[in-house]
C-alpha cells in the first residue's frame, strides 16, 4: 500500500500528525580542501537560480556546485521548522551564494496536511518560489496545523470526500487557501491543484519510494554528495559542508 493510499484511512489520520527526527549518522565527511568561490554568471547571484530535478526535489544555487547538499523534508516537521529558523539563512546567504554549494529541499510525506502544503507550494509552477514558500509554511506552522490539533476529526472528515474534493476541504478548513492566496497564489489555481488527485499521488508516491530506497528514517535528513548523514544539528551538518571544502 502506498503512503498516498494510507492517507485514506480514517484509522491513521484520526492519530493526528506524524512526529519528526530520525537516525544520526556518527560518521563526519572526509575533510577536503578548501573550494575557491566560483562567481554566478554575467555577474549574478547564484540563489537566484532555481530549477526543479529530476528526483522532484528543489533545488538553488549552482547546478554544477562541487558540494551538493539535499535535505529531506515535512512541512509540518516542528524539527524542520526549527533547523529552517536557525540554519536557512547561512545556507543560502553563505554556502550557496558562494557558488561552492547547491542546495536541494525533497519532501518526506508525513500525513494529509504535509501533501497539501506540498502540492500548494509547487501550485505556482515557479521552481524559486518553493523553498521560500515552505519556509514561510514553518514560520507559521503552530497556526496551520492549530485546527486540526483542536479538532482530529476535520481531517479525518475531509479524507472521506470523493477524491477531487478531499484536499480543497482540507486546505480551506486550515486556513491554507487564504495563506497561499496572499503569496500570490490565486484560490482558483489552488483549488485546481488540489483537485488534480494524480499529481498528489505522484508527490506521496515519489516520497515513499525515496525515503525506502535511500533510508530516510524521519526529517530532517541531510545528504551531501549523496552520502546519507542522517538527522544532524545545523552546527554538525556546517562541519560537515565545511569538511566537504565548502568554508
Amino acid at each position: 500500500m502506498t503512503m498516498f493510499r494510507r492517507f485514506a484511512l480514517a484509522a491513521l489520520l484520526a492519530a493526528g500528525l506524524t512526529a519528526c527526527g530520525g537516525d544520526k549518522t556518527d560518521d563526519a565527511t572526509a575533510v577536503s580542501e578548501a573550494i575557491a568561490p566560483i562567481p554566478a554568471p554575467n555577474g549574478g547571484s547564484w540563489l537566484d537560480v532555481a530549477t526543479v530535478t529530476p528526483e522532484g526535489g528543489h533545488q538553488i544555487g549552482n547546478p554544477d556546485a562541487p558540494v551538493k547538499l539535499v535535505e529531506y523534508a515535512s512541512h509540518t516537521c516542528p524539527h524542520c521548522a526549527e533547523f529552517d529558523a536557525e540554519a536557512g539563512e547561512p545556507i543560502k546567504n553563505k554556502y550557496v551564494a558562494s557558488g561552492v554549494v547547491s542546495y536541494e529541499l525533497r519532501n518526506q510525506i508525513h500525513d494529509a496536511i504535509d501533501l497539501t502544503i506540498a502540492r500548494l507550494a509547487r501550485c505556482g509552477n515557479d521552481p524559486s518560489a518553493y523553498i521560500p514558500l515552505s519556509e514561510q509554511v514553518w514560520q507559521n506552522l503552530p497556526q496551520i496545523v492549530a485546527p486540526v490539533q483542536q479538532n482530529p476529526e476535520l481531517m479525518q472528515s475531509a479524507m472521506t470526500l470523493p477524491e477531487k474534493q478531499r484536499f480543497p476541504k482540507l486546505a480551506q478548513d486550515l486556513g491554507l487557501i487564504d495563506f497561499f492566496a496572499a503569496r500570490g497564489i490565486p484560490r482558483d489555481q489552488q483549488l485546481e491543484c488540489l483537485s488534480d488527485f494524480k499529481s498528489l499521488t505522484e508527490i506521496a508516491d515519489r516520497s515513499e519510494k525515496q525515503s525506502e530506497e535511500l533510508n530516510v528514517t524521519g526529517t530532517p535528513t541531510f545528504f551531501i554528495n549523496g552520502r546519507n548523514l542522517g538527522t544532524l544539528r545545523w552546527s554538525e551538518l556546517e562541519a560537515n559542508l565545511q569538511n566537504a571544502g565548502a568554508r
